[in-house]
């Protein structure tokens, strides 16, 4: 599958956006917790994620919202309750996304070899 020859340049910077965006593992590990364990609490992801500071958490899920991968729910209850959810397209995202697993899962023992291999040439 190759692309088209002339590419829309919306095109173009919507997908060099969303590859900064996988590439950075925070956005993968909530994509991951939230496809694993569905709606959930700021509180809740954040351990679900792991050693991710407050901040981050925030700012990432603040980027994910804005390009419509997550939904944030805010009831309107004291304390504040917020929840953060995948939408379809964050979904679909996710699954395309699963192709880096299978392939990791089929080269694991070959990148290894390559990694140590490398690693002795000093």
């Amino acid at each position: 599958m190759t692309p088209p020859v002339e590419i829309d340049p919306r095109i173009e910077a919507l997908v060099t956006d969303l590859i900064g965006r996988v590439a950075d593992k925070w956005t993968m590990l909530i994509l991951e917790a939230l496809a694993d364990q569905g709606t959930l609490r700021f509180s809740r992801l954040r351990e679900a994620v792991g050693n991710i500071s407050q901040k981050m958490l925030t700012q990432t899920l603040r980027a994910m919202e804005r390009d419509g991968l997550v939904n944030r729910t805010v009831y309107p209850v004291v304390p504040p309750k917020v929840e953060y959810a995948l939408t379809d397209l964050g979904v679909t995202l996710g699954a395309a996304f699963c192709g880096v697993w299978i392939w990791a899962s089929e080269n694991l023992l070959e990148v290894e070899r390559a990694r140590t291999a490398f690693d002795k040439r000093d």
